[in-house]
C-alpha cells in the first residue's frame, strides 16, 4: 500500500516513518489453556514473564528507533484488552514523555472474539476445525470469523489513512506502535500488503511480545525487509514471491534481482498471453 500516492494531494504531509506491530507479552491463557473457562477474554492478563517480555520489547523498540535519529516520536495504539493494556504499560517505561505523541485506545484492534467461557476440550476442538476449515471463514461458535476481524482491522487502517491525511504526526522522525494480539496482526498485514486469503492462511502468528517493523521506503511503500531478514520473514509464514515482494517494497525494482511485478495475484493466471492480433474480433 502506497500512501504516498495515496495521500499526494499538492500539500506537505508527514508520513510515519515506521509502523510497528507487537503481540503482547505471555498472558495467563498462553501458560493455562483452563483460565478460559473462569475469567473472560478481554480481563486475562500477563503473566510474571509476561510483564518482563514487555519490559524487554520496550527497550529493544527503543534502540531500533532512536539510534540513528535524534528528533524520533512515538503514537501509540492499543487493543482495550487487559493483557496488551498491560504490555503498553511495560513497554511505555522506555519511553521518556516528551518522545510521546499520543496514545488511543483502539477497540479495533482487539482479538478474535471466541464466545464466553470455553472448556478447555471445546477450545481445543474450536482450534483443530479452524485449521483444517480455514481461519478466515471459519466461525468460532458463539464468536467471530476471521474475515469479521478483517473488516474490522481494515476500517482502522481507513482511519490510520485518515489521521495521517489529517496531519496528526507531523514529525518526519514518527513511530506509531500497535500494541495487539497474534490474529489481529496478520491481518493488519494481510490488509496493508493486499495479501490473499490463501497467502494470510499460511502465515503464522508471532511470539509473544515479539514485533514486526514496517519500515517507510523512499517511494511511499512500507517494507518488512527493511529490519527482518528472509529467515525470519520465512518463520513468520511468508512464501519465496512474498519475500522478494517486500524487498521490491523496500529497494525498488532496481535494488534487487527482481523480473516480476510488485502487486500480482497468484490465482490471476487465467489471462491470454500477448499477441499481434490480441485486437482482432473473434
Amino acid at each position: 500500500m502506497s500512501l504516498v500516492k495515496i495521500l499526494s494531494n499538492g500539500t506537505d504531509t508527514h508520513l510515519p516513518k515506521r509502523i510497528i506491530l507487537v503481540r503482547h507479552g505471555e498472558c495467563s491463557a498462553n501458560a493455562d489453556i483452563n483460565v478460559y473457562g473462569t475469567i473472560p477474554n478481554h480481563k486475562i492478563e500477563l503473566t510474571e514473564k509476561g510483564i518482563e517480555q514487555a519490559k524487554q520489547t520496550g527497550i529493544r523498540i527503543k534502540k531500533l528507533i532512536s539510534e540513528n535519529d535524534n528528533n524520533w516520536k512515538v503514537f501509540f495504539y492499543v487493543s482495550p484488552a487487559e493483557r496488551t493494556r498491560r504490555t503498553l504499560r511495560e513497554i511505555g517505561g522506555s519511553f521518556p514523555k516528551r518522545r510521546v505523541m499520543g496514545v488511543k485506545e483502539e477497540s479495533r484492534l482487539r482479538e478474535l472474539n471466541f464466545g464466553n467461557y470455553h472448556d478447555p476440550a471445546s477450545i481445543g476442538k474450536i482450534k483443530e476445525e479452524r485449521v483444517t476449515y480455514g481461519r478466515f471463514y471459519y466461525r468460532v461458535p458463539g464468536g467471530e470469523t476471521g474475515a469479521e476481524v478483517y473488516d474490522r482491522i481494515s476500517s482502522y487502517i481507513e482511519c490510520l489513512r485518515r489521521d495521517i491525511e489529517m496531519k496528526k504526526f507531523l514529525c518526519e522522525e514518527t513511530n506509531i506502535i500497535i500494541v495487539t494480539h497474534g490474529l489481529s496482526s496478520r491481518m493488519f498485514l494481510m490488509k496493508w500488503f493486499d495479501w490473499t486469503i490463501e497467502q494470510f492462511e499460511d502465515l503464522n502468528r508471532m511470539k509473544t511480545s515479539e514485533f514486526q517493523v514496517l519500515q517507510l521506503g523512499h517511494g511511499g511503500e512500507y517494507s518488512l525487509a527493511f529490519h527482518h531478514d528472509d529467515k525470519k520473514l520465512r518463520e513468520w509464514g511468508l512464501s519465496p514471491d512474498m519475500i522478494e515482494d517486500q524487498k521490491c517494497k523496500a529497494y525498488g525494482p532496481t535494488g534487487i534481482n527482481w523480473h516480476g511485478t510488485c502487486d500480482s495475484y497468484p490465482f490471476m493466471d487465467c489471462f491470454a498471453d500477448d499477441s499481434d492480433d490480441e485486437n482482432t474480433i473473434i
